[in-house]
């Protein structure tokens, strides 16, 4: 394709604002998402194997040969048995409130996780934006997650506007 056909067809799509007919651009900024994504590749959690968390109770970063499309976004895995395992139960594997900090959400606000900042609570996992976060919650989850469980659907519905 010649370089200003490509130019043309880059400025409609982001001009029209459709990303589906534009297969290979970037996709959305991840605020306005319902799972916390890479604008530019539209990966999950940077590419963290969410298997790994639970498996290896450790941030293990995954590979393109191992991936998965799972609720517009794309999971990567370190081997086929976790992608396997995610796919069979990824209401369990996936992070929580879309890999949002719950603690920002019980404030009101969503803010992404890092994914190497994380919790396992009750055979879940969260992802932290901050360091103090993860810690205030790991000493009392539950404490977060009631505050969480009034705030998240207003803000999910927000997330998807």
């Amino acid at each position: 394709m010649r370089p200003g056909i490509a130019l043309i067809g880059l400025l409609v799509c982001l001009l029209s604002g459709i990303w589906i007919i534009c297969p290979g651009l970037p996709a959305r900024a991840a605020t306005t998402e319902r799972i916390v994504v890479n604008r530019f590749n539209g990966v999950a959690i940077e590419g963290f194997d969410p298997v790994a968390y639970f498996v290896d109770g450790a941030a293990v970063q995954g590979t393109a040969e191992f991936e998965a499309n799972l609720w517009d976004a794309v999971w990567r895995f370190r081997n086929e048995g976790n992608r396997a395992s995610f796919l069979a139960h990824p209401e369990i594997y996936g992070p929580q409130f879309g890999g949002y900090d719950p603690v920002d959400i019980a404030r009101g606000v969503t803010v992404a996780g890092n994914p190497r900042l994380f919790v396992i609570a009750a055979q879940r996992l969260y992802l932290f934006s901050r360091e103090s976060n993860r810690d205030a919650f790991a000493a009392n989850p539950e404490r977060f997650l009631h505050e969480v469980g009034k705030r998240w659907p207003t803000l999910q519905d927000k997330l998807s506007q």
